[in-house]
């Protein structure tokens, strides 16, 4: 990364309002920013996760009925509910992600345990999960222009036992 290390490029990103990720230009490039965006993630650090996103940023999930749009939106609905729903929450990406020009795309397995109420009005399980997925992300300027998740909602739901099956 020319200089930036992970966890330094990470420390930026949560001081977002000094320093904008879109500053970085050239230095970082978009499999470098999804890589930290998703170490974000793992540091529990809501703040440091929206400072990723785009203003207009878009985030699609295959569980939800419309996509999420918008920096603050996102960053409520979807970045705050799931480290509420799932405090211990891990987020790994298996491999190395795949990027062509502003396209991001990696497999990942996701881990915790369901201890708080969830997004779509589910009462808390208290049961541990396991879901592999794909994200494919657009990335311009340093920032995530677009966000969408693949992964089986179902087999979660299983897994936490909200549905029989």
């Amino acid at each position: 990364m020319s200089g930036w290390s992970r966890r330094t490029f990470v420390a930026a990103a949560g001081a977002a309002v000094a320093l904008p990720l879109a500053a970085l230009g050239s230095e970082v490039g978009a499999a470098d920013v999804a890589k930290a965006y998703v170490d974000a993630w793992n540091a529990h650090d809501a703040e440091a996760v929206a400072a990723f996103l785009a203003a207009e940023a878009v985030y699609f999930d295959a569980a939800r009925d419309n996509p999420v749009q918008g920096r603050e939106a996102i960053a409520t609905e979807v970045v705050a509910s799931l480290m509420t729903a799932v405090p211990d929450l891990s987020w790994e990406m298996l491999g190395e992600p795949i990027a062509q020009g502003e396209m991001v795309a990696f497999q990942w397995r996701m881990s915790g345990t369901n201890s708080g109420d969830w997004w779509d009005g589910n009462s808390t399980s208290n049961q541990r999960f396991m879901l592999l997925g794909a994200s494919v992300l657009r990335i311009a300027g340093g920032l995530i222009h677009s966000h969408a998740d693949y992964y089986d909602a179902l087999g979660l739901y299983r897994q936490l036992g909200w549905i029989e099956g």
